[in-house]
């Protein structure tokens, strides 16, 4: 069986812990790996590491480091279909959702690439008599990211990519749940030719978090995944004067107006609710119709798609959906699907109990769809990260804006309409950091930036795009006047 190995300067290192856990295959319910629990003196070992590599590398002229990343890029092209063999095999989500997500990772560091443009600062010449002022973005030094399972592969490469080409060095601290997909993104990273401790990776669970939280040298920290933990990390870290972005949890809502195109509608539910089995922060997980028709329309288009929806492992090329990333996730979906009905939704289609021939060891949930829920309801309140798509029901239009702006949570939305006034009106009022008009999914492209609001995310700056270059740099302003032989006198008012 296969021991996951820690990246550290630049080489692949057993460690030393005598504490593991196991990686499953969520398909089979079998293992595939073994991940150790690393000890707080190899964290240490990869921050001395980054520490060491950050002078040379920060000082490095931009172009050049732009150089490594094009060949980084260009690796990661080559190798796209293994990294994503890598992601269904621990996670589940079928090949062809694994390669998305590659691609998307892709394009953050393809942004990267262009860094030398990005980190131009600004200059103005006479600001005062013969004297210049000229800004700068300098990076911060050793930066650390957390990241999830649902996207092994995507979400570091938000962070990381974005980070050393700013001039920073990088520990990346990945999910225990599918740390394969990474560790291979690690190994192409130095086959590009990374100078070795710019970009380590580290294995391990809460004690590697804090380890980096309360080390000195790192100057800050990325984080994706709950909200509880977010806030950990947020409170945690700036208390120790670190720069801090924790992203956390989603409930996104997907408003139907009555003129939209139901066709369209219940194929963007589809896929935005049962893709990835509903394992994404910007799942749609809460459809809205507005008026009883529109609900009544919706759930009919609804109710046979989800029936039907072909549940499989990556390796069937047919699947629409895989499983669930463990046998604990598993039950816990069951359980809030047991709740809804407790609390009095209505449920429509049961996912509960599925089972595939030859996986039944699998870590399966079928497509769940509920109607009549409510807002008071535990289903609708908590982020259930599952196939589990609720239909709450509004009496107008207002209604859902408010319902929507009420929720703790405001990761992303969306409105399918055809009324132009109305899509620009919910775009403008709704307070939600990401929305999709006619979009389901409206996650930026790359050389824009991620980032919820309210407790969707915990600090100033979202992730990767401009966000992600002011988050891993520091604005530097530089005044200068040269002698030229002026004799102006000492001055004791304030400059102007």
């Amino acid at each position: 069986m296969d021991v996951i190995q820690n990246g550290i300067n630049g080489q692949l290192v057993n460690s030393k812990t005598d504490k593991h856990v196991p990686v499953f295959n969520p398909a089979t319910g079998e293992q595939s790996a073994s991940l150790p629990i690393s000890t707080v003196a190899e964290v240490n070992e990869a921050v001395e590491s980054a520490k060491a590599a950050f002078p040379a590398w920060s000082n490095l002229p931009p172009l050049k480091r732009a150089s490594f990343m094009f060949k980084f890029k260009q690796l990661l092209d080559e190798n796209a279909d293994n990294i994503a063999r890598a992601i269904s095999k621990e996670h589940g989500k079928t090949h062809a959702d694994a390669l998305g997500e590659v691609q998307r990772g892709i394009e953050v560091v393809d942004y990267a690439c262009g860094m030398p443009g990005l980190l131009k600062g600004e200059f103005s010449r006479n600001v005062g008599p013969q004297i210049d002022t000229f800004s700068d973005r300098q990076a911060l030094g050793v930066v650390a990211g957390v990241t999830p399972f649902n996207f092994p592969a995507m979400v570091p490469m938000w962070m990381f990519p974005i980070a050393v080409a700013c001039g920073n060095t990088f520990i990346l601290k990945p999910s225990e749940r599918d740390p394969s997909a990474p560790l291979l993104i690690w190994e192409l990273f130095q086959k590009a030719g990374f100078p070795a401790g710019v970009f380590n990776i580290v294995h391990g669970d809460k004690s590697a978090v804090d380890a980096l939280l309360d080390h000195d040298d790192v100057q800050a920290m990325s984080f994706v995944g709950s909200t509880p933990i977010a806030e950990y990390i947020y409170t945690t870290g700036t208390a120790k004067g670190k720069r801090v972005q924790a992203l956390g949890g989603a409930k996104n809502h997907m408003v139907i107006l009555p003129d939209a195109d139901m066709d369209q509608v219940a194929d963007a539910l589809m896929g935005a609710g049962y893709g990835s089995a509903g394992e994404r922060c910007m799942a749609i997980s809460v459809a809205v119709p507005v008026g009883k028709e529109t609900a009544d329309k919706l759930i009919a288009k609804l109710k046979p798609r989800v029936e039907s929806l072909k549940i499989g492992p990556a390796t069937d090329a047919d699947a629409e959906m895989g499983p669930v990333i463990t046998k604990m996730a598993q039950e816990k979906i069951n359980g809030y699907i047991d709740s809804g009905v407790e609390q009095g939704a209505k449920l429509v289609v049961d996912g509960r109990g599925f089972k595939l021939q030859g996986y039944e060891n699998g870590y399966y949930v079928g497509g769940t769809l509920f109607d009549n829920v409510t807002t008071e309801m535990t289903i609708y309140k908590e982020e259930i990260f599952g196939p589990v798509l609720q239909v709450v029901r509004a009496d107008d239009y207002q209604q859902a804006v408010d319902m929507i702006n009420d929720h703790e949570y405001g990761n992303g939305t969306a409105i399918f309409t055809r009324d132009g006034d109305a899509a620009r009106d919910f775009a403008n009022r709704i307070q939600v950091g990401m929305v999709g008009i006619n979009v389901p999914i409206p996650v930026p492209v790359a050389y824009h930036s991620f980032g919820g609001w309210k407790r969707s995310l915990f600090g100033d700056h979202s992730i990767y795009g401009p966000e992600g270059i002011h988050f891993y740099t520091r604005l530097k302003t530089v005044t200068t006047r040269w002698p030229t032989g002026i004799k102006a006198g000492a001055a004791f008012a304030f400059p102007t």
